[in-house]
């Protein structure tokens, strides 16, 4: 989820009929975007691009390949429009990847996002996330939280028993990842949850572009500097994505001081 550009295509407008809180696709010439109401997109896609990682809190997102960079499996909660699960799909040709979706409505809007039918490697699950984690079938090498309904992040992704559960599933040295919005108050309540199951395995800075903020938590040791600005450059060669100062983010355990009451008064 994203905050509304209106400078991205001057011919993307809302339906007037919209039902409140079903997702709804807008189409123009270049663009197709998902949104649940005015005020917020939810996914985008260039159609001469459909892979192409359009909105920056999905490229910061990727920042999980610094620690994994060659995951052999990757959970997505949150289907949306499918910008991540395409991505992940493409351009990690020996990664499974599976999408878990709540809403039977924004999976049957799969195709007019270009989102791949279900195969050997690739799934869309329709269930609740918070559910699919506590699940013992498979441990995945990251777990990318990214789930928004009309109303926000539900507060269950934001729980020390969710952020508990995504750590036992995950896979050792294994990687969280989350997408908050800037403007969420209760931000400084996430951090004292993931600092409740991580310790102070974790990261997060604002994402590129703005708008959203970029959770990284991790098992296991965090590799040398050295050592993550060389994958970083690495991996620039493949990706664009900008994996050198998302590295830097990373070793230095980046956060901002949120005191609970002064952050609140910031957003509200």
């Amino acid at each position: 989820m994203d905050a509304f550009d209106p400078l991205l295509d001057t011919d993307l407008t809302f339906p007037v009929d919209a039902a409140d809180g079903a997702p709804m696709v807008l189409e123009s010439g270049h663009i197709v975007s998902l949104q649940f109401d005015e005020s917020a997109i939810q996914s985008l896609m260039f159609r001469n691009a459909p892979n192409k990682l359009v909105l920056g809190y999905t490229r910061t997102m990727m920042s999980f390949l610094l620690l994994q960079p060659a995951p052999a499996r990757i959970s997505i909660i949150g289907l949306g429009g499918g910008s991540l699960a395409k991505y992940c799909y493409h351009h990690l040709p020996d990664t499974h990847v599976a999408a878990i979706e709540i809403d039977p409505a924004v999976i049957a809007l799969r195709d007019a996002f270009q989102i791949p039918p279900d195969d050997g490697r690739f799934e869309v699950i329709c269930a609740d996330g918070v559910e699919y984690v506590k699940g013992r079938e498979a441990h995945p090498d990251v777990i990318l939280v990214d789930g928004f309904l009309a109303c926000g992040m539900p507060a269950q992704l934001g729980t020390a028993d969710f952020y508990a559960a995504c750590r036992a599933r995950l896979a050792d040295n294994g990687v969280l990842v989350a997408n908050f919005l800037e403007t969420d108050p209760d931000i400084p309540f996430y951090l004292d949850e993931v600092r409740s199951v991580f310790g102070e395995s974790f990261s997060i800075w604002l994402s590129e572009d703005g708008g959203n903020y970029t959770l990284v938590a991790w098992k296991g040791k965090l590799p040398s500097s050295n050592t993550l600005l060389t994958r970083a450059r690495s991996l620039e060669a493949e990706h664009v994505l900008d994996l050198c100062s998302a590295a830097r983010h990373l070793k230095q355990r980046e956060r901002p001081v949120l005191d609970r009451r002064s952050w609140q008064a910031r957003v509200n």
